[in-house]
């Protein structure tokens, strides 16, 4: 892991530190909450319908079990007694008074932690691979890229007022796994001779228009990597639309001047500025590196395992092959039965941390889809391990399965949500576990679909990248929610399409599963359902849904 130096912990404190006087004022009456506002907002707090929300920074999603039991404390000491991890790799608070801030902000910055640049129109959290540094299938680690762009971002006197919300991803395997060409710009390191290349991809994005990136610059050397992102930022920052929030993103301006202007636009800005201020960057990044180079855990001898019942269930689904001989990359589950997606009391946190302590070098992750990873763990420790999960009740074998939901927290909490989000993932949650245990107990394969929930067209549950996406609206003052298909966040990054009109709250289980019955009855075998989207069309799944469903044939 990145260690803070003097000059991290000195930055997170004197914000921190800035931040209570001005709490302080408010809380005297001398801020109004106009003038509050965009103050709180760069230190992540937010008014939401029944209390602030503190949004803290867990940057691409890395944690000591010494941060997670931080963050436990302030779940019990603070809110009511859970957190609730996003898909930015963050974790909110949404119960904490004004007055408590200032003190959490000063217990996270000792744990090295804060929630600077996690809200406000800047460069939010640089997100992730959450197997970064131990996927079997990695090519480069992202993470000393991700650090260094936190570096680079952080506090950033040109970007510290964008025309909107900025968000970076980075991954290094072919799998995308941190649904890369959803954000504004995406970076696909490879590896070279010192230091990483990278694809470059710009202008991606959810929300009222939904966009997949587009390749700006393919096989960038290191060198120019910073340069290249400064003069996309400036150029973006000078162009981009102040005059409406709805299209201020940076995929409204690629997609106004065409990719080839834009790209015209920043090379020229490029060839105006020195490269030599950027010079700095091959020795930071070497050193960010060092931190991640020497690696939490050497080879052992392969120990296979194998288990029965909801053991073997577990392995199938939550166990993930490991780059270095010997372990694997365990994903904890915060999806059983009827579980709100991505929350996590303040003792289920402080067990993580004891089993990171125990089994994976002290190290935890989040991930994009609301689920905690231990990246290190021996072959040797699984069962151990798993039966300790299943004490806490945290043995949930559902990962990548269609029950492993990505949602929002909707209307429940969010000002902005025009429905409920936490409900519908309960009910589907209760009625996909019985169909899943049902599949495997007959022997069937039972991984499916994905499905993602948003509470509104803000899209923070992701669901036009889902297989299955449900968009919650209000309309003649009633819940309705929008139902999306073929969606995907992967390496064939596509936007979902509308099915047809929308269900109310109690019928949105029945037509989830009318549409895995009708891919299930019609796909050739081994089809994924975006595969079996492509080739069947739309019209098999609404006529299930909305009719009687014809049987196609392959």
């Amino acid at each position: 892991m990145y260690q803070y130096d003097g000059h991290d912990q000195a930055f997170v404190a004197a914000r921190a530190a800035e931040f209570r006087d001005q709490v302080a004022r408010r809380l005297a009456g001398q801020l109004s909450e106009d003038e509050f506002k965009p103050l709180r907002l760069k230190n992540g707090l937010y008014l939401q319908l029944h209390a602030y929300m503190l949004r803290v920074a867990i940057p691409y999603g890395v944690l000591s079990s010494g941060q997670m039991r931080t963050l436990a404390h302030l779940a019990d000491n603070y809110d009511r007694g859970y957190g609730h991890f996003t898909t930015r790799q963050n974790i909110q608070y949404n119960w904490t008074e004004l007055k408590d801030v200032p003190d959490m902000l000063d217990i996270l910055a000792e744990a090295g932690m804060h929630a600077i640049q996690t809200s406000g129109n800047c460069i939010r959290n640089v997100t992730t691979d959450a197997f970064a540094g131990a996927a079997g299938d990695e090519e480069v680690d992202p993470r000393a890229t991700c650090e260094l762009l936190r570096q680079w971002s952080s506090l950033h006197p040109e970007f510290a007022f964008l025309p909107r919300k900025f968000k970076i991803a980075v991954i290094g395997a072919a799998e995308d796994r941190a649904a890369m060409k959803f954000h504004d710009i995406g970076l696909r390191a490879k590896p070279d001779v010192q230091r990483p290349r990278y694809d470059i991809w710009v202008g991606g994005g959810q929300g009222r228009t939904p966009r997949v990136a587009q390749l700006f610059e393919a096989d960038v050397p290191f060198e120019r990597l910073l340069p290249t992102l400064d003069a996309m930022m400036r150029v973006y920052n000078l162009h981009g639309r102040r005059d409406n929030k709805y299209k201020a993103r940076i995929k409204i301006l690629v997609a106004e001047m065409g990719l080839d202007a834009y790209r015209d636009e920043v090379y020229a800005d490029m060839a105006e500025r020195d490269p030599a201020a950027f010079a700095v960057a091959g020795k930071e990044y070497d050193r960010i590196a060092a931190f991640f180079d020497r690696g939490p855990v050497a080879p052992i001898d392969d120990v296979p395992v194998a288990g029965e019942g909801a053991f073997a269930e577990w392995l199938d689904q939550n166990v993930s092959a490991h780059k270095v001989p010997g372990h694997a990359v365990v994903t904890i589950s915060l999806k059983a039965k009827g579980a709100i997606p991505g929350d996590a009391t303040g003792e289920e946190m402080r067990l993580v941390a004891d089993l990171a302590d125990d089994y994976s070098a002290g190290e935890i992750r989040v991930t994009h889809r609301q689920n905690l990873v231990l990246p290190f763990v021996p072959q040797s420790a699984l069962a151990t391990l798993y039966g300790r999960l299943v004490e806490a009740g945290l043995a949930t074998g559902n990962v990548g399965l269609t029950s492993d939901i990505i949602s929002c927290p909707g209307l429940d909490y969010c000002a902005l949500a025009t429905a409920r989000s936490i409900p519908i993932a309960q009910a589907l949650s209760d009625r996909l576990r019985e169909r899943e245990a049902k599949a495997r107990a007959a022997g069937v394969t039972v991984k499916g679909p994905t499905l993602n929930i948003s509470g509104c067209i803000n899209a923070c549950g992701h669901h036009h990248a889902a297989n299955i996406g449900i968009l919650g609206l209000t309309k003649a003052e009633e819940e309705s929610y929008q139902i999306t298909l073929g969606g995907r966040a992967d390496g064939g990054a596509a936007v979902g399409e509308i099915l047809g009109p929308g269900f109310t709250a109690e019928e949105v289980p029945d037509a989830v599963e009318k549409i895995i019955e009708a891919w299930e009855a019609n796909r050739l075998e081994g089809e994924s359902f975006t595969d079996a989207y492509q080739r069947l069309g739309k019209a098999v799944f609404k006529a299930a849904v909305y009719e009687e469903a014809p049987r196609v044939a392959a």
